[in-house]
């Protein structure tokens, strides 16, 4: 019986919480050369190929800048003429070796390197995916909870989780700030899995597209107004399976109790 109970408990803790992240990490590429003056480039950004050193990025995103060369450099927020401001600094790092940084504020962060100053760049924090916090947490057992990140311009202001009808109604909420009214949202396959339909403000729609990036679904919405309420998005499965599953762990314990106590009873064996 202790057994049953032990590995019960465990089943429970094991069960995963979910929260989605959209972060990336973007590489820069220090080029063999780039500690001569007269090199043709310095940086080079691997996803774009932009070789002048400036780069776009999200809240939360990382860059990772990778030396390519023979020399050793140095990665230094500030600028040549003013020297480092102190909110990075890679230090001497030698060919062969990365330095990486996770942007959390806004705004434009120079830099250049302090061995050869004639290398420089930005890198400019925008702003990075909403979040709708605490998805899930009004069914089930109110613990397996989602951060769900989107991209819209307006303001999502609820999420309500339906398990009947495997579905994610989302409330939209605020004025419209420019024409574009295009809804992104990132799903992780644990909170929705199995998306099969789209409805705006209870009407079905075909104005959507879907693609995939591991357990992540990004969804793009398309056919909304600027006065658009609800969009609802239905699949072949919801969570919380979590509070399924231990419902289902609490009753084969109770069985197994009953079973058993009904064995020492009957053999005559003491009671647990």
């Amino acid at each position: 019986m202790r057994e049953i109970i032990i590995l019960s408990m465990i089943a429970i803790i094991a069960l995963p919480v979910g929260i989605a992240h959209a972060q990336s990490t973007y590489d820069i590429l220090i080029p063999t050369g780039a500690a001569a003056p007269s090199a043709p480039y310095f940086w080079q950004v691997e996803k774009t190929g932009d070789t002048n050193g400036n780069l776009s990025v999200e809240v939360l995103d990382t860059v990772a800048w990778k030396n390519a060369d023979t020399a050793a450099h140095t990665v230094t927020s500030g600028t040549a003429e003013e020297g480092p401001d102190g909110i990075f600094d890679s230090s001497l790092f030698p060919p062969g070796q990365t330095f990486e940084y996770q942007f959390t504020e806004l705004g434009e962060y120079p830099y250049f390197c302090i061995v050869h100053p004639w290398m420089v760049g930005t890198i400019t924090v925008e702003t990075g995916l909403k979040v709708v916090s605490n998805v899930g947490s009004k069914v089930g057992d109110g613990k397996t909870t989602f951060d769900v990140e989107y991209e819209y311009n307006r303001s999502i202001t609820s999420a309500t989780v339906n398990e009947d009808t495997n579905s994610i109604t989302f409330g939209l909420m605020g004025q419209s700030k420019s024409d574009d009214h295009t809804l992104v949202l990132i799903l992780p396959s644990d909170l929705i899995s199995g998306i099969s339909s789209v409805s705006v403000d209870g009407t079905m729609t075909e104005d959507y597209t879907i693609s995939m990036d591991g357990d992540i679904s990004e969804l793009t919405v398309t056919a909304l107004e600027p006065t658009s309420n609800t969009v609802t998005v239905t699949g072949a499965s919801v969570v919380p399976e979590f509070g399924s599953v231990v419902g289902v762990i609490l009753v084969l314990s109770i069985v197994a109790v009953i079973i058993m106590t009904s064995k020492s009873q009957k053999f005559g064996m003491p009671k647990l």
